[in-house]
């Protein structure tokens, strides 16, 4: 078992990466049905939670079927991220994780996100402000540097472990690379096998695939692995990986059925919880994602994003299962998608 303060989770825990745009609770809760053992609200501004930013607010909402859940705050200043902190300790998440990894300039040149790497000390004094402020357990996500020749996440493991986290996941990045390139996961081992380490060490990148996740586990030791893109339009990744694990055989990828089924889910929960305008407009982006790899889908998925109400979508998804019935898509490694310019996938 994986103990993260008193949140207890199974040996090799797959996390689902916290995702701006991304991780609201419709696209967890199917995440959730596939596997995933411990998720993360998509981050949140620590001003935007003290000014009563309603988009901030609302990324708060969490659920009992998502626990156990993690709410990720962003910021460069002590005073605000620990007034965040007791915000969100009010909503009675199972832990509260800092931001220190997304790489975009709105962020980073703010001085937050992973424009904290630049200055350690301000991050160590960043993070003992929010474990001083709750009672939570206080994890971190974050990146090997600012670039390759800041590699300082050997410092930084150490001295926020010091200063009383419980957890830390690195994305095997630095911030100059954004998404770019391979995520290079030596240092993350490295620190996996530092012997003043005893927290739980996470691995995040380019995990997009069950024969990945399982060489990368045996390779460098990690507690556990944390996905993110490869989880977009395809949940299942959860599922495969662990079946892969404990078997050592591939799944059959979900058929068209089950691919519609996880659709007309997702779009339910969130039209339940975003409205019905608002809900059928952000789904709109994941049709793609999820009927990729069907032959001649373009026509479906341009009807899809022009439809107003959910019963026409479920009119064009039964469409979609009656010209695919019983067509399998092949199993291939998942291509990572492109959303570079957002701090989805840190």
């Amino acid at each position: 078992m994986v103990k993260i303060g008193n949140i207890q989770l199974p040996e090799f825990p797959l996390l689902l990466a916290p995702m701006e745009d991304v991780s609201d609770p419709p696209f967890r809760a199917v995440c959730k049905d596939a596997g995933a053992d411990l998720m993360y609200t998509e981050f949140i501004s620590s001003e935007g939670l003290i000014r009563d930013a309603i988009k901030s607010r609302r990324k708060l909402d969490i659920f009992d079927y998502e626990r156990p859940v993690g709410i990720q705050i962003f910021g460069g200043d002590e005073e605000s991220l620990a007034l965040a902190a007791k915000i969100v300790e009010v909503t009675q998440p199972d832990l509260l994780d800092i931001n220190f990894g997304c790489p975009v300039k709105k962020v980073a040149l703010k001085g937050a996100g992973a424009g904290v790497l630049k200055d350690v000390d301000l991050m160590v004094r960043l993070t003992a402000a929010v474990v001083k402020s709750t009672s939570l357990p206080v994890t971190v996500k974050t990146r090997l540097g600012w670039d390759h020749n800041s590699l300082n996440i050997e410092e930084v493991a150490e001295r926020l472990q010091d200063v009383g986290i419980a957890a830390l996941a690195i994305h095997g990045r630095t911030r100059m690379q954004m998404y770019k390139g391979e995520a290079d996961w030596t240092l993350i081992g490295k620190i996996k096998n530092n012997p003043r380490i005893n927290i739980p060490i996470f691995g995040n990148g380019d995990i997009d695939s069950p024969q990945k996740a399982l060489e990368y586990k045996n390779r460098y030791g990690v507690e556990g692995i944390m996905i993110g893109r490869a989880a977009i339009g395809y949940p299942w990744i959860f599922r495969e990986i662990k079946h892969f694990l404990q078997t050592g055989e591939l799944l059959v990828p979900p058929t068209v059925e089950e691919r519609v089924a996880v659709v007309r889910k997702h779009l339910q929960k969130s039209v339940q919880w975003k409205g019905p305008v608002v809900g059928i407009n952000e789904m709109r982006r994941h049709y793609s994602n999820y009927l990729k790899g069907l032959p001649h889908i373009k026509d479906f998925r341009a009807r899809l994003v022009m439809i107003n109400t959910e019963e026409e979508i479920n009119l064009v998804l039964d469409e979609v299962i009656e010209k695919y019935a019983g067509y399998q898509i092949a199993a291939t490694p998942i291509e990572l998608i492109d959303y570079h310019q957002k701090c989805s996938l840190q």
